[in-house]
């Protein structure tokens, strides 16, 4: 570690017009270092899934800095939003996010037949990571075959599939019973010991108590202990 990868600089979201605005996020000033593993906790309504939203890069902030793998992506148009959406982030959803039409290595191929990339290539990388979830036994079935814990291990694979810049993983282990939700939380801690940089959003106060590193959304700002509202995992 000791590479920056993400900063959030003033940053704010408002919504509506004149004396109807709402404020949702206020100044935010939070960085991350590489292969950091970061929670952020909060109750519903504190602001969780609009932070989450614009460090995906599927919403933009009202005012402010985002400055992801150096790169100022605060104001970029909807095509250059979704390049580095494609490019540089891997989601990892509750719901999985899998479509059902397609199989196992069909779902993990999606980011890369978007980013241009060639059949043969996406078959190696995509076999490659399935067998490194524990899914290479099922690369020919379908989304409605799998357990829960099965959807979210292609989900992770299909994450990682472009070699992103940043995972995010928003309650991945919400819909999962308390063994696959085990088995899942220690793939993100190989993740993370393999160097990846991951935002995980959770409920769940064990799992929080487990991270490296927490932050909590509370009323649109971000609370935690000074140390840990920048880069570095506290010692």
């Amino acid at each position: 570690m000791g590479n920056e990868i993400l900063r959030l600089e003033t940053l704010c979201k408002d919504y509506g017009v004149g004396d109807a605005r709402l404020s949702i996020l206020k100044s935010i000033e939070f960085s991350m270092e590489e292969g950091e593993l970061v929670g952020i906790i909060g109750a519903s309504g504190s602001g969780k899934t609009t932070l989450l939203n614009i460090l995906g890069c599927l919403d933009r902030p009202t005012s402010g800095r985002y400055i992801l793998g150096g790169e100022d992506v605060s104001a970029m148009d909807d095509d250059a939003l979704s390049r580095v959406r494609n490019r540089s982030i891997g989601f990892v959803f509750q719901s999985f996010n899998l479509i059902a039409q397609l199989s196992v290595m069909e779902n993990v191929e999606v980011p890369m037949f978007y980013g241009g990339v060639s059949r043969s290539k996406r078959r190696g990388k995509c076999a490659e990571l399935l067998d490194a979830v524990g899914m290479s036994h099922r690369l020919g079935h379908y989304p409605t075959q799998l357990s829960g814990g099965e959807r979210q291990r292609v989900a992770i694979a299909r994450a990682l599939v472009t070699d992103p810049v940043l995972v995010l993983a928003d309650e991945p282990t919400g819909n999962l019973d308390s063994k696959s939700g085990e088995d899942v939380l220690r793939l993100f801690d190989d993740l993370h010991e393999s160097g990846r940089s991951i935002i995980m959003v959770t409920h769940n106060p064990e799992i929080a108590d487990a991270l490296p590193r927490v932050v909590e959304m509370r009323d649109g700002a971000l609370q935690a202990k000074p140390s840990q509202l920048t880069g570095g995992v506290p010692r």
